[in-house]
């Protein structure tokens, strides 16, 4: 039928009533290709006062890929790089063997009342690739590849489409994709990669026939060309790559496919090890419930 299965997601509150759409992991799906993660967050408006701050938090073992559709963030790392995340761009962290960065109201914008919408998604390294150096690259919004599909607008975030390919480096075969569909529109989608999901952000679709809601993630059948119908103008995501080289255990804010090397990494933040941002002295604690090998 063309989708394989559809997930829902879960709601999680990352404080201060900062809600966020949790799609992967789930128990169904670990991965699709090589994102282990996804959190669509927004649209909130956030007020003067009210702080939906992402204190200092260590990562190894993936990228973080980070978008928005609408607002601000701005992001600050251990490397010393310091980025107003804006929409449309591409913000890739390679974490590697380890990186701290925070997540904050751009100064500029504490007494502005804005929306914040986008997409986070963690993407797992090859095993070849775990103990990479750390990295931050921004790509501008004007770098990314955008096209007229039939009824829809594309832009080629990560990886190869429709004849355009993303200037965004990457260590494996990855696809990511904004799509923007017309109302009344049709989209014959290909099958980019090894496996490929769809996510309907804001209006319900339909996928070969199948009626896909808003807010989920619909996991496709590898090697099918699906086509994508809605009837108001919807935005959607399509992500993938080839599939990940063997299983990855994933705690807190770590993946690796090695159980040790999460242990050695909690060590490493609980004694502050793992580096420092400049002007930064707040950071988020290990959780209570401590990895079990």
């Amino acid at each position: 039928m063309g989708m394989q299965l559809t997930l829902t997601g879960q709601t999680k509150d990352l404080g201060n009533g900062f809600l966020v759409r949790r799609l992967l992991p789930a128990a169904k799906c670990r991965s699709v290709g090589p994102f282990v993660f996804f959190d669509h967050f927004g649209p909130v408006s956030v007020e003067p006062g009210v702080s939906h701050d992402v204190r200092p938090h260590p990562h190894i073992g993936l990228a973080t890929v980070t978008y928005l559709f609408d607002g601000a963030i701005a992001h600050r790392d251990s490397l010393g790089y310091s980025q107003t995340i804006e929409p449309g761009a591409v913000n890739w962290m390679t974490a590697g063997r380890g990186i701290v960065h925070s997540e904050r109201r751009p100064e500029g914008m504490r007494n502005s009342t804005y929306v914040n919408h986008g997409v986070q998604l963690w993407a797992a390294l090859p095993q070849a690739h775990e103990e990479a150096e750390p990295a931050f690259i921004h790509t501008p919004a004007a770098a990314i590849p955008q096209l007229k599909v039939q009824d829809a607008q594309v832009r080629v975030l990560i990886g190869e489409a429709f004849g355009e390919r993303s200037p965004v480096a990457t260590y494996a075969p990855t696809v990511y994709l904004d799509v923007q569909l017309a109302a009344g529109g049709t989209l014959d989608l290909p099958a980019l990669a090894q496996e490929l999901a769809l996510y309907a952000v804001d209006g319900d679709l339909r996928l070969s026939g199948q009626t896909l809601a808003r807010h989920t993630l619909a996991v496709l059948e590898p090697g099918k060309v699906m086509r994508i119908q809605a009837d108001s103008a919807t935005r959607l995501m399509v992500l993938g790559g080839d599939a990940l080289d063997g299983t990855r255990h994933m705690w807190w804010n770590f993946v690796s496919s090695r159980k040790e090397r999460i242990v050695q990494a909690a060590a490493d933040w609980q004694a502050q090890r793992m580096g420092l941002i400049e002007g930064e002295t707040e950071f988020i604690p290990l959780p209570e419930q401590k990895f079990v090998p």
